[in-house]
């Protein structure tokens, strides 16, 4: 009972949260001057990207009673999972939180570039981390871990910097962040309009989104743990549902205000971060293999990366109903996962 209550006050304060760092991130990003892709893909995507990124390291560091193998075995599937959640079931409900709206035919209109090199990086980075975590059944050798390690680190940094080099381009463009709200601390609590308010309230909802996700993971934990549901299975499908929530709450709560870009970059944005450092984590700090009976979610997350492409490749706009693939993989995925660890 204890734990299902620290699911839903978890779920619910996480989505508070949400709202707060949004608004805050929203302002800041106007006051700057910078494109929403540079606030999508690197401010609002890294800040609702720590969440998951704080789980393998509870795991791994601060596992309780829980065993040396299952803690490991929860790290790797925490790192290895979000994208899935992220590439199928967060884009699919961005699309359809728009379907009565937009139809089924309606388009979904993100900056091309941006989300183009967001996909790019991060399929390099999560392919050579995949890659490297299958070799390690067979061979370790720890140059070649630090090798890779400082080409993701080093792939980041110079996908941070394209980023911001393409935000005075796509400003004059028409794609500046503009916030349409008033920033919460100044509508509800008199404070005055700066960039130290807005950088207060930008602390306040990352602390509340770090701590709520952190009760509704031990709440999601506790309650699995209770039904039996095993270690791998419950950090790559069911831990994600936790901590991807900021990422879908901003997505749709951007794309229902009409905002593509915004919504758009913020799932892909965080994509990359976690294709790219948190691999890093696992390469650290864990055995980083991956056997090919639970690739099952790698898979799928290569499948939906490559379908986005093909209607980037298009030259077209995305539609709503392009992303019903995206949501029947999530669901093939997780039913195939069932199947494979019972």
């Amino acid at each position: 009972m204890v734990n299902f209550l620290q699911l839903i006050v978890g779920m619910v304060f996480i989505l508070v949260a949400a709202m707060v760092f949004c608004n805050a991130l929203e302002h800041l990003g106007e006051s700057l001057g910078i494109s929403e892709g540079v606030t999508g893909s690197i401010f609002v995507a890294v800040g609702t990207a720590l969440p998951e990124a704080i789980v393998p390291l509870i795991a791994l560091f601060g596992g309780g009673s829980a065993s040396a193998h299952t803690n490991n075995e929860i790290g790797i599937g925490a790192i290895m999972g979000p994208p899935l959640m992220l590439s199928t079931l967060s884009v699919a409900l961005m699309a359809f939180s728009v379907w009565k709206k937009r139809g089924l035919e309606g388009q979904i209109r993100p900056e091309r570039t941006g989300l183009t090199r967001d996909l790019k990086f991060f399929s390099f980075g999560y392919a050579l981390a995949i890659l490297l975590a299958f070799s390690h059944n067979f061979y370790i050798n720890k140059i070649i871990d630090v090798v890779v390690v400082m080409v993701l680190v080093l792939s980041y940094f110079i996908y941070v910097m394209l980023t911001i080099r393409a935000s005075s381009a796509l400003v004059k463009d028409g794609h500046a962040t503009e916030a349409e709200d008033e920033l919460y601390l100044k509508h509800y609590l008199k404070f005055p309009n700066n960039i130290i308010t807005v950088a207060i309230q930008a602390i306040i909802g990352f602390a509340g989104l770090v701590y709520f996700a952190h009760m509704f993971i031990e709440g999601i934990t506790g309650t699995s743990a209770a039904l039996g549901i095993p270690a791998f299975l419950l950090s790559v499908v069911l831990i994600p549902v936790a901590t991807e929530l900021p990422e879908k709450v901003n997505s749709i709560m951007w794309i229902r205000k009409g905002k593509d870009t915004l919504a758009m970059a913020n799932i892909t944005g965080a994509m990359v971060f976690q294709g790219l450092l948190l691999p890093v984590m696992g390469i650290l700090f864990t055995s980083w293999q991956l056997p090919a009976e639970k690739a099952i979610s790698c898979i799928t997350t290569f499948i939906a990366v490559a379908w986005l492409f093909v209607h980037i490749g298009k030259g077209e706009h995305f539609k709503v109903k392009h992303f019903i693939l995206n949501g029947a993989l999530y669901v093939l995925s997780l039913l195939i996962s069932l199947m494979v660890f019972n």
